[in-house]
């Protein structure tokens, strides 16, 4: 790795960093500029959670997270509805001058909590005193960080940005207009917008619309600060499809495991179709839907003799478990020292072999050279003859086709098909040329539709058994018990079987005994089993939709995928938030600025920070502009 020399690094501070999404992609961040590199160096994140704080430095790989109550007393009282412990004290302006390891940071970052913001959160709600009280930390959460800067390092940051939900545009109007007057009587320019999406920005698999304040502080930085290039959206499969399977937690970490769900839950997902959401369940044609058992990998399997064998389960038998019931056995040699009957032809003038039961060309000496049919004069020389088209024709007797010759070796009939005859296409690739004679015995006309899936009830009849005692249903065309109802209930057999058949067993008592011929029709082979789950039962089940994917929640892990989060933390292991419960790490992340679209406005905060340093406060520029400089004269119209 090639070190260099000629770094230039920007200080930045985070104030409500959380778990540090921010943070990593400031990190990331990197601008080469006039034969030098730029780059971002994280005085601090302040946070008022320990354990956010911990996740803050176990993702960057950083000690600078800075665990700090920003409430004053009154906000304290409102939020938490009681006064502070005794040695709770209100942060000073020289907290933070020292969290910032006494630095004015070139770059201020502030995500301040947007809960009381949200339009998650009931109107009336939000209005009340204690959501009040945190929806103020926008304002005084910045007013104390310019008070440090101010009173002990004698300057401003150069650039401010903060973040927050598109709903403060409405809920929060007075915050903003206290930010706005505040940042101006300092000198900042500002640019106020609820339309950024984060998602183009980072080039993310989501959309992720926010509220963006940036602020330019003229007298350090003159010139422009450019909008980050927009980048195309992810499909969310193009973000989790490289992802380790959910549920493997080995590979992917212990965010990675499902969400134990409710059945009924389960169901529903099963239910909604992909890209809808919980009003399809209304339009749910549930009376034609059933949830059947789709039997696990190795039903029918043949185990190879030189391989292990798979585990012998309690329910072995082909087709019902993935327990190898059948196996490749070499020891039968069919060919050289097998059956030595199979396809022999025995002569006239020996004994016959032994006539068995099961007598044929391919089971036993079945066959015979007879002598009986000679060459001879005056045979019939004719018979069965094949006469050549090019040559005359014997002459014509009166005797049938075994006597005469009265076949013909036609070359009129070109047995040869067209090419594609009886073609199917393949769904996915382009159709053949549509023929004028488009028949299947002609052309490709047929193809492997896979829209038709093979699901219970789409014929009703499959496998029916009529009553005796009522009419029966319609013959068809295609008379079978998997087409139609071809079985009956016939009262006439009358039978005795043995006891315990068809018989069902208790799951709290000791099983019957276990016979050779142990099926249900032989013995007390089946169970009442309990496991099937109940609508509030919690656990992970696979049901496949009908569009033939299956519904499930998101893991945590592929959560913070989705959030532009590493794979991998820097010490190694799969990405992983300690200290916290599932729930909880979801909030965190998801309350996270995606690092990706961090680093994005990153690269265009040192690139103005480069130009400024040039002394470049103009150019031309197809680049759009986030933050220009504010114009002392009304435009005029040039004739």
């Amino acid at each position: 790795m090639e070190a260099l020399e000629n770094i230039e690094y920007k200080t930045a501070a985070v104030l409500f960093g959380g778990i540090g999404g921010e943070s990593a992609g400031l990190l990331k961040s990197q601008v080469e500029y006039g034969g030098k590199v730029y780059r971002f160096k994280l005085l601090c994140s302040i946070d008022s959670d320990p354990v956010a704080c911990h996740n803050h430095d176990l993702i960057t790989g950083e000690k600078t997270a800075v665990q700090m109550d920003l409430f004053r007393r009154w906000q304290y009282e409102a939020w938490h509805g009681h006064e502070p412990p005794e040695d709770w004290q209100e942060v000073t302006p020289w907290d933070v001058w020292v969290a910032f390891k006494k630095q004015v940071p070139f770059f201020l970052f502030l995500s301040p909590p947007c809960k009381g913001l949200s339009g998650l959160l009931p109107q009336a709600k939000s209005e009340s005193k204690k959501y009040q009280a945190m929806n103020y930390l926008t304002v005084s959460g910045l007013e104390i960080a310019l008070e440090a800067c101010l009173e002990y390092g004698g300057s401003l940051p150069a650039i401010i940005q903060l973040e927050n939900v598109p709903r403060i545009t409405s809920r929060g109007k007075p915050l903003l207009r206290q930010l706005k007057k505040l940042l101006e009587k300092f000198g900042y320019v500002v640019s106020i917008r609820a339309d950024h999406n984060l998602g183009e920005i980072g080039g993310l698999g989501q959309s992720r619309v926010r509220f963006l304040l940036k602020a330019r502080h003229e007298a350090q930085i003159p010139n422009v600060i450019y909008y980050p290039e927009k980048k195309p959206l992810r499909s969310i499969g193009d973000v989790i499809g490289a992802l380790p399977a959910p549920g493997d937690t080995e590979v992917g970490g212990p965010l990675h495991r499902l969400p134990r769900l409710q059945w009924k839950t389960w169901m529903r997902l099963a239910l909604i179709p992909a890209g809808g959401d919980w009003r399809d369940l209304n339009k749910v044609d549930w009376q034609n839907l059933r949830v059947v058992h789709e039997p696990r990998r190795g039903a029918f399997g043949v185990a190879d003799w030189r391989e292990p064998s798979r585990a012998v389960t309690s329910t072995a038998g082909p087709g019902r478990s993935n327990g190898v019931t059948a196996v490749s056995d070499p020891r039968l040699q069919i060919g050289g020292e097998g059956k030595t009957n199979i396809l022999r032809v025995q002569r006239s003038d020996e004994t016959a072999m032994c006539v068995t039961g099961s007598a044929g060309p391919h089971q036993g000496g079945a066959c015979i050279s007879d002598p009986n049919l000679t060459e001879r004069s005056g045979r019939h020389p004719a018979q069965y003859r094949i006469v050549r088209a090019d040559e005359p024709g014997p002459c014509v007797t009166g005797t049938r086709f075994g006597s005469g010759a009265i076949a013909v070796a036609d070359p009129r009939v070109n047995t040869k098909l067209h090419p594609d005859s009886y073609g199917v296409q393949d769904w996915d690739a382009t159709a053949k040329t549509v023929r004028s004679a488009n028949r299947i015995m002609q052309a490709a006309g047929s193809i492997s539709d896979p829209r038709i899936s093979d699901r219970a009830g789409r014929y009703t009849d499959k496998f029916r058994v009529q009553a005796d005692g009522q009419p029966a249903a319609t013959v068809t065309g295609t008379t079978g018990v998997q087409s139609g109802a071809q079985l009956v209930a016939d009262p006439r057999v009358q039978s005795a079987p043995r006891a315990d058949t068809m018989g069902v067993q208790d799951w709290d008592k000791t099983a019957k005994t276990v016979t050779g011929s142990m099926d249900v029709h032989a013995g007390a082979a089946a169970i009442a089993d309990p496991r099937i789950p109940a609508d509030n039962e919690q656990g992970v089940w696979m049901i496949i939709a009908q569009d033939g994917t299956w519904h499930r929640p998101l893991t945590t892990y592929e959560l913070a995928m989705l959030q532009s989060f590493p794979t991998h933390l820097p010490d190694g292991r799969p990405f992983q938030l300690e200290g916290c419960s599932d729930a909880k790490a979801r909030e965190y992340i998801g309350n996270a600025v995606p690092r990706d679209a961090a680093e994005a406005m990153g690269n265009v905060i040192l690139l103005a920070a480069a130009q400024a340093e040039a002394g470049i406060t103009f150019e031309m520029s197809w680049d759009p502009v986030w933050v220009s400089p504010e114009e002392d004269q009304m435009p005029a119209m040039v004739h």
